[in-house]
């Protein structure tokens, strides 16, 4: 008992899994991928009663261990390694109280490895609701387990749940239901072969794509001692299987489980006819994301311009404060600019965050899915796609993982493919400060204009999701069978911790991985701005001041600055580029930022901060340096109504993130298909945004 605990958290989706665990683990937890493949590992820490601690894993949801996604595989290939680190000394089964019938499935078969496992029924808060009753003594005896009754939404139970894990060793390891009773000459032969072996772990090898110790199918396969079975006769087997087990669960259930009718609510049936109706269903969706963007609007602009205002006295306060200097400069008008372009974004992507935790733990996103699966048929996807397509609007890469549960090969790879053109919250950066500058700050029919924009770029994105998804429909040649299953999950409100767990957590990953990005770039470009080759950078205070006619001093300063800016490094490149983004309507800077930006889109905004060296006194100063820079050609202000549309139409369409072309890699192991996102979606945006620049302006 001295040894930390290791314990497995499993469960069917939609159980309250997630929940249960933020319980056990607070803030103790970390959030990674498991070692080769892109399925989300989330661990904690939970700490005992007797001072004792437990790891806990919170495996992916799975509805059974005959494993039809990549993440179903990765729950057995763990149950069934003894060797893996995270091997659990106790498996945590959690089942929801209204659909104790499907949850229980999963739970007699990891029965069946005996590994110890507690049943958590959870919701149980919604019970005398539901005119639900249990008894917990009968279920306990017939599973061969012990059970924790827990509302993880009150916390109650919890306590009960530590104690149990903590007496892990007292539970019982026989299986409620033996499998090898649906064939018992053919699993007597493989007793025989493999007499040394848990008999259903070496069922589950022979159903499945999985390896366990030093016995795998094709060693089975190959050993002539018993007579192998057909796929065909494995499937059957599995059905019997299947059937068998729900035998089992309607028996038990018929004696632990009551429910009166006359108790019960119908309210999720109204509720689902009106959120999932053909008409407004869609208007609700609608008027659900406006509310969401004006709400990212309106509520972030307090905390926005405390900020703005805030890194512009640091900076300031630092070039005062430091000694006179090249170190000095770089942190007032490199580092501190650079990354005060990011950090005012945090409360529009915190809230970004929020909204889309509420849906999901309401279980309205649910509905969401469904209803937009009548309209994703006809572009070539399913109404699962439309979870990563959402989920892209926080970002493109779990949402490029989340593809992994279509399980229609052809569809998973064109969600794949389009998901990037939803507007992710590194464009938010680029959006809300171009819509500052060209968008009038104004409201028609009680609605803000830059939050309209805002709404408009976001349903630009899905729409060309939509587009592109149809065209790669007609285009890919790849056969494969489609069909689509989702749970509706009851209603419920979110849990305030949750809620505060999943924003705190993502907003976090967000700005710590752009802003060790945005840092190392910042420095390099503030670097390339302030040093330059020969003599129109040296002595360009002589050159400048020679050409100067009386004016006032601060105009021969910035004349000055502008000059040396113009002829450093960075300036040079710039200018290199410059011929490409004209004809869109911007100047070197911008290309400057454009090309930077590929490292990460939020980029952009830091990267023309550091570049324009904002570092005065003044409020908004980046957007104020912006909106005073002039265009070269044309004269007149640089980011005027169709410069700036034809950059956001640019940022809307383009490939800007190395990140997302990696894990684009990874997930279709090839490299085939991100280069031709990189290529189509690059040479697509250029396209649009110089069309939209030529017939603007």
């Amino acid at each position: 008992m001295g040894k930390q605990i290791n314990v497995s958290l499993i469960g069917n989706p939609n159980t309250g899994k997630t929940s249960v665990f933020n319980q056990l683990t607070g803030l103790n937890q970390q959030v990674g991928n498991y070692p080769g493949i892109t399925v989300e590992k989330k661990e904690g820490i939970c700490k005992l009663p007797r001072g004792l601690k437990a790891h806990i894993l919170d495996l992916p949801g799975t509805y059974s261990l005959n494993a039809s996604s990549l993440d179903e595989n990765v729950v057995i290939e763990l149950l069934l390694n003894k060797n893996d680190r995270d091997f659990p000394d106790v498996a945590v089964v959690v089942s929801d109280v209204e659909n104790l019938k499907r949850n229980l499935l999963l739970f007699t078969q990891i029965k069946d490895l005996e590994i110890p496992t507690i049943l958590v029924i959870n919701m149980a808060d919604r019970m005398e609701r539901k005119g639900i009753s249990l008894d917990i003594g009968i279920l306990e005896a017939k599973l061969n387990t012990k059970i924790a009754l827990v509302s993880a939404r009150k916390n109650t139970g919890i306590e009960e749940l530590k104690e149990l894990i903590l007496n892990y060793r007292q539970i019982s390891t026989e299986p409620c239901l033996h499998a090898s009773i649906m064939d018992p000459e053919y699993f007597g032969r493989l007793r025989k072969a493999f007499p040394n072996q848990s008999l259903y772990k070496l069922w589950l090898v022979i159903t499945q794509d999985v390896n366990f110790g030093n016995v795998n199918r094709h060693s089975l396969n190959d050993d002539n001692s018993f007579h192998t079975k057909s796929n065909s006769d494995l499937k059957r087997l599995q059905q019997k299987e299947t059937i068998l087990r729900y035998q089992f669960i309607n028996g038990l259930l018929k004696e632990g489980l009551k429910i009166d009718l006359n108790s019960a609510t119908d309210l999720r049936i109204r509720l689902d006819r009106i959120l999932t109706h053909r008409v407004w269903g869609y208007v609700i969706f609608f008027m659900v994301l406006l509310i969401i963007f004006q709400a990212i609007y309106n509520w972030s602009s307090y905390p926005m311009d405390f900020i703005d205002s805030s890194f512009a006295s640091l900076s300031e306060w630092t070039k005062n404060m430091m000694p006179a200097g090249p170190f000095t400069n770089l942190i007032s008008e490199g580092i501190i600019p650079g990354l005060g372009g990011i950090v005012i974004f945090i409360p529009q992507i915190a809230f970004l965050f929020f909204f889309i935790s509420l849906l999901e733990e309401s279980g309205y996103m649910s509905r969401v899915v469904f209803l937009m699966d009548r309209i994703m048929r006809r572009f070539g996807l399913s109404g699962k796609s439309v979870v990563p397509l959402v989920s892209g609007t926080a970002c493109a890469i779990p949402a490029v993982m989340a593809a992994r549960n279509i399980e229609n090969w052809k569809e998973r790879l064109i969600t794949i493919l389009v998901v990037p053109f939803t507007t992710c919250s590194a464009r938010l950066p680029v959006y809300l400060i171009i819509i500052a500058l060209v968008i009038p700050d104004e409201s028609f029919l009680g609605f803000n204009l830059q939050g309209l924009t805002l709404m408009l770029l976001y349903l630009l994105g899905f729409g060309t999701a939509l587009v592109s998804a149809w065209i790669l429909n007609k285009i890919l040649k790849i056969k494969s069978k489609s069909y689509f299953v989702i749970e509706m999950p009851n209603y419920k409100l979110p849990m305030v911790k949750n809620v505060a767990i999943n924003v705190v957590e993502k907003t976090k990953a967000f700005v710590l991985g752009a802003g060790k990005i945005i840092l190392a770039i910042s420095i390099i470009l503030w670097v390339l701005a302030s040093y330059g080759p020969g003599d129109n950078f040296n002595k360009a205070e002589e050159i400048v001041t020679s050409k100067h006619i009386a004016n006032a001093d601060s105009n021969l300063e910035q004349e000055i600055a502008a000059y040396k800016l113009e002829h450093s490094y960075i300036g040079i490149l710039g200018k290199g580029i410059e011929p490409a983004v004209t004809p869109l309507g911007y100047d070197w800077k911008i290309g400057i930022a454009i090309v930077s930006s590929f490292a990460a889109r939020e980029v952009f905004v830091g990267t023309l901060a550091t570049i324009y060296s904002v570092g005065s006194d003044e409020e908004e100063t980046i957007k104020n340096r912006m909106a005073a820079e002039v265009n070269p050609v044309l004269g007149g202000p640089l980011f005027t109504f169709a410069s700036g549309i034809s950059l956001l139409l640019f940022y809307a369409f383009a490939m800007q993130c190395m990140s997302t072309l990696a894990i684009v890699k990874k997930e279709t192991n090839s490299w085939k298909w991100p280069i031709l996102q990189l290529v189509i979606m690059s040479a697509f945006a250029y396209l649009v945004a110089l069309i939209a620049f030529q017939v603007l302006k």
